[in-house]
């Protein structure tokens, strides 16, 4: 146990008896202080307890500092608080005002266990956190707060606070006004027409459309402690076509324990148009390419003039549809969001010619693993398998229809697409020769799952759907079917969960570059996991997408689990120079061996043991730029141990 000096304790008793007596006013004063006046009081409370805090951590990180270096440092501070506005404050100036050595400032900085630059950079953050949060000062502009607490530049400052803090600073200052704002019961359903409210209440209990989301400004739901439905459809307004991003609106609230109903398309139903996009209404809308315009403007993470490659807005850097995003409310980075797949079902083909009937595709191209490994004749080249699908048999199954060879196609805006390299293009049929004798006599195993569910990452607006990451995202693994369960580590307030990539079947690997890719609706449970809450469960630190199966746990490896945060902004194309199974694998190994020391309380030398007996690793996809590896964990290893929440009946 670290000792304290006498002026030091001293110095402690003082703050803790001034917070003591402050804590006792607004004690006495609560009846007296209006609702919206606690963000006044509340952020200056949280300040005042975590600077006691912070004083105590660094007299306890430091055995050997002296109670002057004690002093200077507290007077140091004091500086920097007086100075937070300027935004030319540096080491130097800094060292130069209190008359010392830049040298010995850092060091003193470093004895609380800290830099001088990330010390003032919270600072600022901070301050302007409670300037954004502050109802008396609402009037003044977010680039005004951000000059006042030291930023000189507004677009850096909404990224660092939005690296910190999960939302923007508009976003943040937009929650704290909602959350503080009165609120009464005869308030409720405030600027809803009457003939609405009438047909909302009509609808099945606690069954919320997506429409609804989009409400007139001061509306606040009737809450309910039963969890309530909703139902997401698919179209150009509801989907981002090929990217991730921290900055999309969310298209429906839900709260923790709500059911949604997702209605996904895959990007690849412009293989085959006639089965998969004409009649449907919503994928007329989001697949709608003329000469003049798309229904889905950006198709990817790249730039939209299209002069890179020449190929359409976006550049195809990411190929998915992910419809979304939907917010939890009360997520915040550190949290667990909890997915579980309720139930997953195709999407009937809209054509008359096909109605009721389920169609899906396979694409063997460029990005497969077997692309520079083929041995007939003509070399290189790209094909194309249409499927039928029989969810209803006595043995849910995939039988071919056709298949073809990719031809140079001519999208609507003139540019030719030699290869399978752009999304959604759609391919004329008088331009390919169909086979029709191909994948006689066999029937592929159904295994119906979502290879895209990912919430939001962190980093940068716009992240390639493509390789999947911490955050989840295209994680292919096909055993995210029905009945399964995914953990995702919370990344951004709201989380921000999007869906996509549905398949019908895949093999592990993913070896052509697709499974048998086919529109899905599926109905989801979501369950926020707090921070607190998962203390000391397996959940706990949670940085990688966990999967759940009734038998199973299954733990998501990869060649680099972040690598928007290893390899910055080149992190989109570095990762697919740099993928290999080898590091896949060490990477599935070293989560599977933590997660079976802190679950079932073994050595090290018995969690190794027991990995190269009974854990069975696979080969996810080496097809997604970021290879993966996982591992699969029989839960009755250690069935007393492998539990991680109280289940739910759904």
């Amino acid at each position: 146990m670290v000792e304290l000096s006498e002026p030091e304790i001293l110095l402690a008793q003082g703050l803790t008896s001034a917070f003591t007596r402050l804590l006792a006013g607004v004690t006495e004063s609560l009846d007296s202080v209006a609702e919206g006046d606690w963000a006044v009081i509340e952020q200056p409370l949280i300040e005042f307890a975590v600077g006691i805090v912070q004083r105590f951590a660094r007299e306890a990180a430091r055995p050997s500092t002296s109670t002057a270096q004690t002093n200077l440092l507290q007077r140091v501070y004091q500086t920097i608080e007086r100075r937070l506005d300027e935004p030319d404050l540096t080491l130097a100036r800094l060292a130069q005002a209190e008359g010392i050595s830049e040298r010995y400032l850092q060091k003193l900085f470093e004895t609380s266990g800290d830099t001088f630059s990330h010390y003032l950079r919270e600072r600022r953050l901070q301050r302007s956190r409670a300037d954004l949060a502050n109802p008396t000062i609402s009037g003044v502009s977010v680039t005004e707060i951000a000059y006042r607490s030291g930023f000189n530049d507004a677009a850096h400052f909404s990224r660092a606070f939005r690296d910190r803090f999960g939302l923007a600073p508009r976003a943040f200052r937009q929650r704290e006004v909602e959350q503080h704002a009165p609120r009464s019961r005869d308030q409720s359903h405030r600027g809803w027409p009457e003939e609405a409210l009438s047909q909302l209440h009509s609808k099945e209990p606690g069954f919320v459309v997506a429409a609804t989301v989009a409400e007139p400004a001061g509306h606040r739901r009737p809450t309910s402690s039963r969890p309530r439905r909703h139902h997401l459809p698919v179209s150009a307004q509801t989907v981002h076509w090929g990217y991730f991003s921290r900055s999309l609106e969310p298209q429906i609230k839900v709260r923790s324990g709500d059911v949604v109903t997702v209605e996904t398309l895959t990007q690849h139903a412009s293989d085959d148009p006639a089965r998969m996009i004409s009649g449907d209404s919503g994928a007329e809308s989001v697949f709608r390419w003329t000469a003049t315009e798309k229904g889905v403007d950006r198709r990817g993470a790249g730039p939209m003039d299209a002069s890179v490659y020449g190929r359409g807005a976006g550049e195809g850097f990411g190929v998915h549809i992910c419809t979304g995003p939907i917010a939890v409310e009360g997520a915040e980075p550190g949290d667990v969001l909890e997915v579980r797949i309720l139930d997953i079902a195709p999407r009937p083909s809209g054509s008359g010619a096909f109605a009721g009937r389920f169609f899906g595709s396979s694409a063997a191209a460029w990005w497969g693993y077997h692309y520079s490994e083929l041995l007939t004749e003509p070399r290189p080249r790209e094909s194309v398998t249409i499927f039928e699908i029989f969810p209803d048999a006595e043995v849910p199954h995939a039988r071919a229809v056709h298949s073809y060879r990719w031809e140079p196609q001519v999208d609507p805006f003139g540019i030719v697409h030699k290869t399978y390299d752009y999304p959604g293009v759609p391919v004329d049929p008088a331009s390919v020769q169909l086979r029709h004798d191909v994948l006689e006599d066999i029937r592929i195993p159904l295994r119906p799952h979502f290879g895209v569910i990912g919430v939001a990452p962190r980093q940068s607006d716009l992240v390639d759907s493509v390789p999947p990451a911490y955050f989840g995202g295209n994680i292919d693994n096909w055993r995210l079917g029905k009945g399964s369960t995914v953990y995702l580590p919370v990344s951004v307030a709201g989380a921000l969960l999007s869906v996509g990539d549905p398949h019908a079947a895949q093999g592990d690997g993913e070896l052509s570059g697709t499974a048998i890719e086919c529109s899905m609706t599926g109905t989801l449970k979501l369950r926020l996991h707090k921070r607190d809450e998962v203390s000391g469960t397996a959940l706990a630190d949670l940085t990688y997408p966990l999967i759940e199966t009734e038998r199973e746990w299954v733990l998501t490896g990869f060649s680099h689990p972040n690598y928007l945060a290893e390899f910055g902004a080149k992190g989109p194309s570095e990762v697919y120079a740099k993928a290999s199974l080898d590091l896949a694998m060490k990477d599935a190994f070293r989560k599977t061996r933590r997660f079976l020391m802190n679950t079932c309380g073994l050595s090290e030398d018995e969690t190794i043991t027991l990995i190269s007996a009974a854990v069975d690793f696979g080969i996810t996809q080496v097809v997604d730029g970021n290879w993966g590896v996982h591992a699969v964990i029989p839960k009755s290893l250690c069935p007393t141990s492998l539990t991680i929440m109280p289940r739910e009946v759904p």
